[in-house]
């Protein structure tokens, strides 16, 4: 009878186990197999087993073009996480300030970036801001006396262009997080620092930054999740099919993405895929211990 019972609970959420296994687990494990094999367009259907081949050219093989696309991606993310953390932060803190009119209708436009849809958004950047005739950038350069840029032609403007964009969809998210933490913080706090004499920076550094630390932890995480595989800012600012802008940057998704659907290597593809799967594992055990702690 025990052992029944036991087995009950197992029974009722088979289905959603089954389900689990089929959309996740099952996709990972092919894409595995699919990764120590010389599998592309030439090889659709005789295919052959290769060993871990393609883990050597992706990790070991300089030109290969992945190890640069993971030092653009660790850049990439380190340097929007950096701007999306301070950005956030001072413009929750102004959100906040005592006697700001009208603060609930700033919050709710400050949304609108994060809730559009991002193709959208992206598209709307790339003709109506980077585009060399038509945008806003260049039709201010134009009339300062300046000469028309092509924001999107280069990696390094590229990379700017992409990070601006992506600052502008991402740090609505991040501005909520802090601001829901800052109003959880007890104002006294405030007001004896400054019966001791503390300033701004020094009521902030030991008062609210400690406070917020716990709180937006998991946001920061998310995001950071979220920022090392973008893929279609990028991809549709640079590479998207017939509108090829010129730069050749590149992350480790869109090189992924490129191996898999242009040059049609799907063993490669596969293998890099694992080699992000590995990563952001490493990542988030790494990061949830640190969380754990606090």
């Amino acid at each position: 009878m025990k052992k029944r019972k036991n087995l009950i609970p197992w029974m009722q959420s088979m289905p959603a186990l089954i389900l689990i296994a089929v959309i996740i687990l099952f996709p990972i494990f092919y894409t595995g197999y699919i990764s120590l094999t010389n599998m592309n367009l030439y090889h659709w259907f005789d295919f052959e087993v290769i060993g871990l081949d393609n883990y050597k050219r992706a990790l070991l093989k300089v030109d290969s073009g992945f190890l640069s696309a993971l030092a653009t991606t660790v850049v990439w993310t380190a340097v929007n996480m950096v701007l999306q953390v301070i950005l956030a932060f001072f413009i929750a803190l102004g959100l906040n300030t005592e006697g700001l009119k009208i603060g609930r209708i700033y919050k709710t436009l400050l949304m609108f970036p994060w809730a559009m849809p991002a193709y959208v958004s992206i598209l709307l950047w790339k003709v109506g801001i980077y585009n060399t005739e038509f945008g806003l950038l260049n039709k201010i350069l134009v009339s300062m006396g300046m000469e028309k840029v092509n924001f999107l032609s280069q990696n390094v403007p590229a990379f700017f262009s992409c990070m601006a964009l992506n600052l502008w969809m991402a740090l609505p998210f991040m501005i909520m997080t802090i601001d829901g933490a800052l109003q959880s913080i007890d104002r006294s706090s405030y007001e004896s620092a400054q019966l001791e004499g503390a300033g701004f920076w020094a009521k902030h550094l030991y008062i609210t930054v400690p406070a917020l630390r716990v709180v937006i932890a998991p946001a920061v995480i998310m995001t950071t999740f979220t920022t090392f595989k973008q893929f279609d800012i990028v991809y549709l600012l640079t590479m998207q099919k017939g509108s090829l802008s010129g730069a050749s940057l590149q992350t480790i998704i869109t090189y992924a993405h490129q191996n898999a659907f242009v040059s049609n290597n799907y063993g490669l593809s596969s293998a890099v895929s694992i080699i992000i799967f590995g990563f952001i594992i490493l990542f988030s055990t790494w990061t949830n211990r640190g969380v754990k702690e606090d």
